[in-house]
């Protein structure tokens, strides 16, 4: 009995140092990507600030035919909006609205992952010489969360991938 009790206490010392840890860990996870593409910021803007014009280089979307998407009435710019519903775990369920619109510049949106929490995402278009290079990015706040610390760790590794995927295709369907 006495080992279990040891057992058990060293079990509880490395769940709290886990919490404490996670309390030092950054609280606002940030992950980016970028490309260049062969064209102006004019001809990449427009798959940028319409959230259905997104379908067509998406990385997520494609990945559960029976994904269900909604969109209001605003079709580009700020306002625009929609939401998707799917049982694909790496889709899920959600909403984004574009939140800010500067042409040929920046797209901000909202995202709303329902219990899976919040995040701000952002594209940002540099032209240089008939290049444009696009950033894709997000930032998501993770809050007194500790289990969402040590998940802002791998967010990265989760994320960036897709972002390059979806960036790839961008420049495939833009210089096609």
């Amino acid at each position: 009995m006495h080992i279990l009790k040891r057992i058990f206490q060293g079990l509880l010392l490395i769940v709290i140092a886990l919490v404490a840890i996670a309390f030092v860990l950054p609280r606002e996870v940030s992950v980016a990507r970028s490309i260049d593409i062969n064209a102006g910021a004019s001809e990449v803007f427009p798959h940028l600030n319409s959230l259905k014009a997104s379908e067509a280089w998406s990385p997520w979307l494609d990945r559960d035919p029976d994904v269900v998407t909604e969109y209001n009435d605003i079709e580009s710019g700020t306002g625009a909006a929609m939401s998707w519903e799917s049982e694909h775990p790496q889709v899920g369920s959600g909403r984004q609205e574009i939140t800010a619109s500067v042409e040929d510049q920046r797209v901000e949106t909202a995202l709303d992952f329902g219990d899976m929490g919040t995040a701000n995402a952002y594209f940002e278009l540099a032209e240089n010489g008939g290049v444009t290079n696009v950033t894709w990015g997000f930032t998501t706040d993770t809050g007194m969360n500790p289990m969402q610390r040590w998940f802002g760790l791998m967010m990265d590794g989760f994320v960036g991938p897709d972002y390059e995927l979806g960036l790839e295709r961008l420049k495939v369907l833009i210089e096609g």
